[in-house]
């Protein structure tokens, strides 16, 4: 037995050594480069293209069986120009021998690809570069019969063949894509693949990155990923994978869990993002607005929405947490229930230009009608707080329906300067020109702070209550302003105008009518009010009150007048009545009491809204005066006529 296993293992030193012997002479004999013509011919005839081989072939075949070949390139098609249909500046590719004897499978060593380029092309007539050589090759080879697959001499069905590669390695590749007919064009560039083993069983590494360009589009940018195949019983899935794309950078995880994976997504703006997929970003208020977006959840994918649970999205400084969907069909409605922290809506806003809106040196802000076109979203928002204009919100609950142009914001709730609001906001940017529709009410809200938001006016305080229905159109809020139409109910309770003293005003113009000496201002200015009503139409942007009534400590205010939003001015018509028992009675002499309550004096107030100013009408009052003597005067004479005085 010895002795047989002595032959047999020196019969297979000789067999060894044989092959090396025949390997060692086939190199130093045999130059693949002299087949060149050959292989350049064989190709022409599958093909019925031309072949270029300008670099070296190169052969091994101990312990590794590879060729290795230069610089190659296969012409192009008739009439699609000189440039190569595919060409590659080197191709390498190599299998061991002895596995292969040995039969333990196939084991190939590296595939290395470098500068490989293909050209694809359809030209005008939508005749393509590629057809020519497959219809070249079925009208060259004769059909062959099949054979059934038990009758392939050596297969054997039931043993699996082990195949391995060692990695392969793709460089500097490129594919273009350009449709006359259709005048687009697609191309990929700077591409590189680089993978780890493949074969048993085991994660396969993978890295691979590429520049694209998407025409007419105009779209550019770059992608990157890296990640793990994993073999699965039914196929391969993706592992954790580190993608990045146009400048976003992201880590997905779970890939190979099944329909449930993590999404995670570093900061990034998302105004640069917009300019690098060629859309226009929002020119917004603060430049800096949407600067920094960071986005991470779980995702799930189901039959009918792509869903994501446990968000957590940032947008400069807010932070939105809950959840979101994405429907899986042709409108992609997104779905949205997310809670924010507090968020300034003024930054977000469109600046129209440099020109002031009338009545003031403000800019006027645009309406952001593409953002609201882009919008297909329902669902609902709560903010801890959010600013705009001035005035801020707070425990806002915010219902969202937007979709084909049109953003209804309802129902609407929030907290305003110890006070509540509520509407209901409707913006139609389906046409032209867009418009704006309110049904709010406040009630309970610090007049003060109110004021001091929206006027930067600081001289007035209270509390109002009021009802605003009001709608407009134009392509910014200027515009609407003086667009507005609808109706306005308003209420001033227990508050007064700082700055201004209504009684000593009237006090002075009865001095100097009388001719007297002005009584002393009692300081700081002021003038309480109880109450003051007003309701009136709006048209055109101007807001028309007919039934102006005031209660103050010492007199009634009735009258009509006008505000106009748009100019910001205000111009109010009144007619002070003196209460018989004024409060502040003790000041006056018997004189100015008897004056003052008996007379009914009108007062003007006109000006900016945000600085109006009130005083006395001392036309009407010297009128009222001069027609009252007139009337005296004529009622005298008819009773002297009447009683004959005459005679």
């Amino acid at each position: 037995m010895g002795g047989l296993l002595r032959k047999l293992l020196y019969l297979l030193i000789g067999v060894a050594a044989l092959f090396v012997v025949a390997a060692i002479a086939i190199s130093l004999f045999f130059d693949p480069n002299d087949y060149r013509d050959r292989i350049a011919e064989e190709v022409r005839l599958s093909t019925g293209r031309e072949l270029v081989i300008e670099g070296d072939l190169g052969l091994s075949l101990f312990p590794t069986f590879g060729i290795d070949i230069g610089r190659t390139a296969l012409g192009n098609a008739p009439g699609f120009g000189a440039e190569p249909f595919l060409s590659f500046e080197e191709a390498r590719l190599s299998v061991e021998v002895l596995p292969l004897v040995r039969g333990q499978g196939l084991k190939i060593g590296a595939v290395v690809l470098d500068s490989f380029e293909l050209n694809l092309a359809v030209d005008a007539n939508g005749r393509n570069n590629w057809q020519d050589m497959a219809e070249h090759a079925g009208a060259e080879q004769e059909p062959e019969p099949d054979v059934p697959a038990d009758e392939i001499v050596g297969a054997d069905a039931s043993q699996d063949v082990e195949l391995s590669v060692a990695s392969i390695d793709i460089s500097n590749a490129a594919v273009r894509y350009v449709d006359a007919l259709a005048g687009e064009s697609y191309s990929l560039t700077d591409f590189n693949l680089a993978t780890g083993r493949i074969g048993g069983g085991d994660p396969i590494d993978i890295r691979s990155d590429f520049n694209f360009e998407l025409q007419p589009a105009d779209l550019a940018g770059d992608f990157s990923i890296e990640t793990a195949l994993v073999p699965v019983d039914d196929g391969v899935m993706l592992s954790d994978a580190k993608i990045s794309a146009v400048g976003l950078d992201a880590v997905v995880s779970g890939l190979d869990q099944g329909k449930d994976f993590h999404v995670q997504v570093e900061a990034f703006s998302l105004k640069t993002l917009m300019t690098r997929l060629n859309i226009e970003a929002p020119v917004t208020a603060d430049p800096d607005a949407l600067g920094k977006v960071i986005f991470d959840s779980d995702l799930r994918i189901d039959d009918g929405a792509i869903v994501l649970q446990g968000v957590e999205l940032v947008v400069d400084d807010t932070t939105f947490t809950g959840s979101m969907a994405v429907a899986r069909d042709a409108a992609g409605t997104i779905s949205i229930d997310l809670v924010a922290d507090e968020i300034d809506l003024d930054r977000y806003m469109t600046p129209a230009g440099d020109a002031g809106s009338a009545g003031g040196d403000s800019v006027p802000v645009e309406i952001p009608v593409e953002l609201i076109r882009a919008l297909n979203v329902r669902g609902a928002l709560s903010i801890g707080r959010a600013d705009l204009s001035g005035m801020q919100f707070a425990n806002v609950e915010l219902g969202l329906n937007a979709a084909d142009g049109k953003l209804r914001m309802h129902p609407i709730a929030a907290d305003l300067f110890d006070g509540r609001y509520a509407g209901d906001v409707r913006i139609d940017a389906s046409g032209d020109v867009p418009s704006l529709a309110v049904n709010e009410t406040i009630e309970g809200v610090s007049l003060g702070a109110l004021a001091l938001a929206m006027f930067d006016q600081e001289d007035v305080t209270g509390t109002i209550n009021g009802t605003f229905r009001l709608g407009g159109s134009g392509r910014d809020l200027a515009a609407i302003q003086q667009d507005l139409d609808g109706s306005i109910t308003m209420e001033l309770v227990d508050g007064a105008w700082e700055g201004t003293d209504v009684w000593y005003e009237l006090r002075r113009a009865r001095a100097l009518f009388r001719q007297e000496e002005a009584p002393e201002p009692t300081l700081p200015a002021r003038t309480q009010f109880s109450n003051v009503r007003a309701t009136g139409p709006v048209a055109d942007g101007v807001f028309r009150n007919d039934d102006f009534a005031a209660e103050l400590p010492f007199m009634r205010l009735t009258g009509e007048g006008r505000v106009d939003f748009a100019a910001g001015d205000v111009d109010y018509g009144l007619v002070a009545k003196i209460l018989s028992k004024p409060e502040l009675a003790g000041a006056l002499s018997p004189e100015e009491l008897d004056d003052l309550t008996e007379a009914e004096i009108p007062l003007r107030i006109t000006g900016p809204l945000t600085d109006p100013s009130i005083a006395p009408d001392l036309e009407k009052m010297l009128k009222d005066e001069v027609k009252k003597k007139v009337e005296e005067e004529l009622k005298e004479r008819l009773l002297d006529k009447l009683l004959g005085g005459d005679d």
